[in-house]
């Protein structure tokens, strides 16, 4: 299963669902108004009976899901989603971790630059602090820092996010790929 945090309008969960038909792929977005015009498209036009939408926010899951995603994606997040991917909601940190399966893998797609506002946060662009932040909050919840990558244009124009293309993400900002994994998945960076 492969679980979609802050999925917007879903676009990236029919093009995962499409990808790998045998997965199911679950997005997730607080706002439901966002996911309409893709959950009509997964059922009417493509037919992808392995994509769902989910109308909550993240800490509102149900705990049956603990544990189930292989790969759960945050694709630049934002609001409480973004506070929680950076470490720095404890709760909400433990809300998007505890999706990740036991072989999973959590990976994050951030872009901050200097004029981002983050409750909690020093303004500025995303540095070494922030990673370190997010080691270290994650690491209590079985993830380790397997890989923090820039992204370049390309990656981020492969990304099926309408957020990124509409903040210019890419173009306008450096983006970073942040992958977290068990301790046995984990690889230098």
């Amino acid at each position: 299963m492969i679980v979609d945090l802050g999925t917007g309008d879903g676009r990236a969960v029919l093009a995962a669902a499409a990808a790998d038909r045998r997965a199911l792929v679950v997005g997730v977005d607080a706002d439901a108004t966002a996911m309409i015009e893709s959950s009509r498209r997964a059922d009417r036009h493509a037919g992808l009976s392995n994509a769902v939408v989910v109308a909550s926010g993240v800490d509102g899951l149900p705990p049956e899901l603990a544990g189930f995603a292989g790969r759960v994606d945050v694709r630049f997040p934002w609001g409480s989603l973004l506070r929680g991917a950076l470490g720095l909601d404890p709760d909400m940190t433990e809300s998007i971790a505890r999706l990740v399966g036991r072989d999973g893998s959590l990976e994050i797609a951030l872009s901050l630059v200097s004029r981002d506002a983050v409750e909690g946060r020093d303004p500025g662009p995303f540095s070494e602090g922030d990673i370190a932040r997010i080691a270290a909050a994650f690491r209590p919840h079985g993830l380790h820092l397997a890989e923090v990558v820039q992204m370049t244009a390309d990656d981020v124009a492969a990304t099926p996010s309408s957020w990124a293309r509409r903040l210019r993400v890419g173009v306008d900002r450096l983006a970073w790929r942040i992958r977290l994994a068990p301790p046995s998945a984990s690889i230098g960076r």
